[in-house]
């Protein structure tokens, strides 16, 4: 029956490849290709990533209650099945996320609770059933908890030097205006790690991020090698819950990984993800630092009103780096787990075919760094600070989420 649910997988367009470890994994990738058919902004998806995998781990440690909670008490009836618990939990909340997919999470359901009542040496469908109820009602919880949150509103553009303002080809409105304000998911506040501040215009500091910016992340730049402009559009094509998550579960399967050691390690990974982009959020607002597109061509440093950059402004404040304070927070979270020395690779959903391979997680924050540097959308100082902001968040998730209920905890992830 996994073999089954592989190939409808495969037909939804979901796997790439046939690492396919457990429903926990399964239903993460189901996720992720939903955000992709979707066109979920990446900033949006982190909140999406979050809300599937808080209720997956909730729904399988109410029945082992190994772990404090996401948010729902452990309370599942006696004999629920993990296994469908997590399946049912995962689609409804997917439901509850995107609708216009129903039919295909509930294709996916029924492959899935076909393969787990097949196992008849572990499962009986009274254990299904229980299961089933429990993860119905996590994610019920878990979406009423999240539904009502806010990640828009109307923005004023900026006139004054150093401000932010709506942004070359699209003029696209401020995405996410409120997504700062939102509940946090571990950290007590968006304000907790908030990013210090950018360097004053005209200080050496501003002038040395202006002009690496302006003369590497210019669409024309001779000073760009080959590499770093294929990896600034590799980092800019998919969302930074695809590329984590992906790695997650790529390890996850060296390791052998169990289906509560993958639901907790995806949960951490993604709760460390949303909080780092409300907390970046929260910064990019209070901020409101201006790209460098607007800086380039407006500023006298000298100003270049023809200046493009590589890749496509998003619109949103420059200050700090959304991808940098997510994927700080993600590298953070598996370099615990897994060990920071640990060689691995990425691909993408977007640029099918082209792969990253990392010697160390280290290695690879340096290069998104890089990429938004060399893509003409931010400042080194942006990326630094916001690198710094993800991984005080992820080491406060790590010290204060989903702990072992027997207290033996020594701030790193158990496994």
């Amino acid at each position: 029956m996994r073999m089954k649910l592989l190939f409808v997988l495969l037909a939804l367009g979901v796997m790439s490849s046939p690492l396919i470890a457990d429903e926990v994994t399964d239903w993460n990738q189901i996720m992720l290709h939903a955000g992709l058919v979707a066109a979920t902004p990446a900033p949006y998806m982190t909140r999406n990533g979050a809300i599937v995998q808080a209720a997956v781990f909730d729904a399988i440690n109410g029945i082992e209650r190994r772990y404090t909670p996401i948010h729902v008490d452990p309370a599942a009836p006696r004999g629920a099945s993990r296994r469908a618990a997590v399946a049912q939990a995962a689609h409804d909340a997917l439901v509850d996320l995107y609708p216009a997919q129903t039919s295909d999470f509930d294709a996916a359901l029924g492959v899935s609770l076909a393969a787990i009542a097949s196992d008849a040496a572990v499962e009986n469908s009274q254990s299904i059933a229980r299961g089933r109820q429990w993860g119905a009602a996590v994610a019920a919880a878990i979406w009423d908890w999240r539904k009502d949150d806010v990640l828009n509103g109307t923005a004023p553009d900026g006139t004054t030097d150093g401000v932010w303002r709506k942004t070359p080809p699209g003029f696209r409105p401020y995405l996410g205006y409120e997504l700062g304000n939102i509940a946090t998911w571990s950290v007590l506040s968006g304000d907790q790690f908030g990013a210090p501040g950018p360097p004053a215009l005209g200080s050496d500091r501003y002038n040395a991020d202006f002009d690496e910016t302006k003369t590497r992340g210019d669409i024309s730049s001779s000073l760009r090698t080959a590499d770093q402009t294929l990896y600034s559009q590799f980092w800019a094509a998919s969302t930074v819950n695809y590329f984590w998550d992906t790695v997650a579960i790529a390890l996850s399967n060296e390791r052998h990984l169990t289906l509560s050691e993958n639901a907790r390690l995806l949960a951490l990974l993604n709760i460390a993800i949303a909080d780092s982009i409300i907390t970046c959020w929260n910064s990019k607002r209070e901020f409101y630092f201006w790209r460098p597109v607007t800086a380039i061509r407006l500023d006298g440093i000298p100003a270049d009103a023809t200046w493009t950059p590589l890749i496509v402004t998003p619109p949103f404040p420059e200050y700090p780096s959304g991808h940098s304070s997510a994927s700080g927070a993600a590298a953070t979270i598996l370099a615990d787990y897994f060990g920071e020395g640990t060689p691995f690779t990425v691909g993408s959903d977007v640029m099918t075919g082209t792969v990253r391979s990392f010697a160390n997680f280290s290695d690879a924050r340096a290069e998104i760094k890089n990429a938004r540097i060399y893509g003409g959308i931010h400042f080194r100082t942006a990326c630094d600070d916001a690198d710094l902001l993800g991984t005080n968040v992820a080491y406060w998730v790590l010290g204060h989420s989903a702990l072992p209920v027997n207290g033996n905890h020594n701030g790193q992830t158990q496994h």
